[in-house]
């Protein structure tokens, strides 16, 4: 840690601008604006917390889904990748054992992490993050103490880039840097920030954003043994393909979307059990086709539709993974698209059930496929049935394709974004 001034004058080096082009790209503003980001939450942070006199910096990023939409719940393969929009945070130890927490749009948390035990009433808020992700680390037999930081997301909410594991995250590597000398593993990390968003803020998830924003850039998981994934990093260049990853707000329903989610997972583990096994990785597509008729008449068609999609989407979760690692980028864009036509066709999640009238994603997804068949690729992003797409656009039809999204959609709808290969960081500065 050092001094917030000392900090300040890092970030306007040489040796600091190469460390947010690491973060942030080399695209022209992307440094400065990193740099100013860094700043303002230095002097945010000794406003709030001006008792302390060293600090440090760090940077997490939020993710995409890339390959295996809805298999990591029955133990499939997922292909993910960071991003470079992030949770920055400026963070200190404090004196006693309290988390002092300033979150831009939050009240303030002041969290004793003497009591480790879930809290009801903090249910649903970013508290039971903090809580539990803290105690967690400490069950696992790390050091764990109070802390004071500031912290700033660019992370968008809604979108399917995760902010909720960019936050928790967030919170693991500040615990990490202060007091354990960095020596916790990225993917211990986020496995600790899965629990608490299971067991303390109350929501079901998989593993797989909480990762992808730990170990940065593309990251393939296979979840064969939930209990212990197997997690790859996927060298590879993004920028050096000519392709711009651009992210599609389409708006639309806006009821609550938990059952729907719900369901999917629900019918694929019905549908599991029914073929004797507890997720569908237990059992194989050719036993679900031989038991078709059977099942029908059990789980009926949508469930054995789904199951479907799992068992295709799960080896092209594999397949785009050893495309991109021997830098077939037209075989990787190919098998996208196939993704995106399963889910939208198998996996049924482009739309509410009941909400025909409004269908944002299958709208997005066939104004995509008429500006970029044979050059880029799309698919529905994330949970599904509202919000986003994702789309590869090569630069020459970028222009073309933003006013066309823009226009559908508004003029905010579109988020370029570009895939970062540092993960969960404490920026090393001199």
């Amino acid at each position: 840690m050092s001094s917030r001034a000392a900090l300040t004058a890092a970030l306007r080096s040489d040796r600091g601008r190469a460390e947010l082009e690491r973060l942030y790209g080399h695209r022209p503003g992307a440094a400065e604006g990193g740099r100013d980001r860094f700043e303002t939450l230095l002097r945010r942070h000794a406003a709030a917390f001006p008792a302390d006199r060293e600090a440090a910096l760090f940077s997490v990023p939020g993710r995409t889904e890339v390959g295996g939409n809805h298999t990591d719940h029955n133990s499939g393969r997922v292909l993910a990748a960071a991003v470079d929009l992030d949770v920055a945070a400026v963070a200190a130890r404090a004196a006693d054992r309290t988390a002092g927490i300033e979150s831009e749009g939050y009240e303030r948390q002041l969290i004793d992490l003497d009591r480790p035990e879930a809290q009801e009433a903090e249910r649903f808020q970013p508290a039971a993050l903090t809580r539990g992700v803290c105690s967690r680390l400490r069950d696992l037999g790390y050091e764990v103490g109070g802390f004071h930081a500031c912290l700033s997301s660019r992370v968008l909410k809604g979108s399917g880039l995760s902010s909720s594991a960019a936050y928790e995250v967030t919170v693991a590597a500040i615990i990490n840097h202060l007091f354990n000398a960095g020596r916790i593993p990225a993917t211990e990390l986020a496995k600790a920030c899965r629990y608490a968003e299971n067991f303390y803020y109350g929501k079901p998830c998989g593993l797989m954003d909480q990762t992808a924003c730990a170990v940065g850039g593309f990251v393939a998981i296979d979840f064969a043994d939930i209990s212990s994934p197997v997690v790859e990093k996927v060298d590879l260049d993004f920028a050096a393909t000519g392709l711009a990853l651009v992210i599609v707000d389409t708006g639309g329903h806006h009821a609550d979307l938990t059952g729907d989610y719900a369901a999917i997972e629900g019918e694929m583990k019905e549908t599991a059990r029914a073929l004797g096994a507890e997720t569908l990785r237990g059992a194989s597509r050719d036993l679900l086709l031989q038991e078709a008729a059977s099942l029908r008449r059990g789980v009926g068609d949508r469930a054995i539709l789904r199951a479907l999609h799992f068992y295709d989407e799960d080896r092209r979760a594999g397949e785009q993974a050893a495309a991109l690692r021997r830098g077939d980028i037209r075989e990787f864009l190919r098998l996208v698209v196939e993704s995106g036509r399963s889910s939208w066709m198998l996996l049924q999640n482009c739309y509410p059930p009941g909400a025909a009238r409004e269908q944002g994603i299958p709208l997005a997804l066939a104004v995509s496929q008429s500006i970029l068949t044979g050059a880029g690729a799309w698919r529905v992003h994330g949970g599904g049935f509202a919000g986003t797409i994702q789309a590869f656009v090569p630069a020459d039809l970028l222009p073309v394709y933003l006013a066309r999204m823009r226009e559908l959609f508004g003029p905010a709808s579109c988020h370029q974004l570009s895939v970062r290969q540092a993960g969960a960081t404490m920026l090393e500065l001199p």
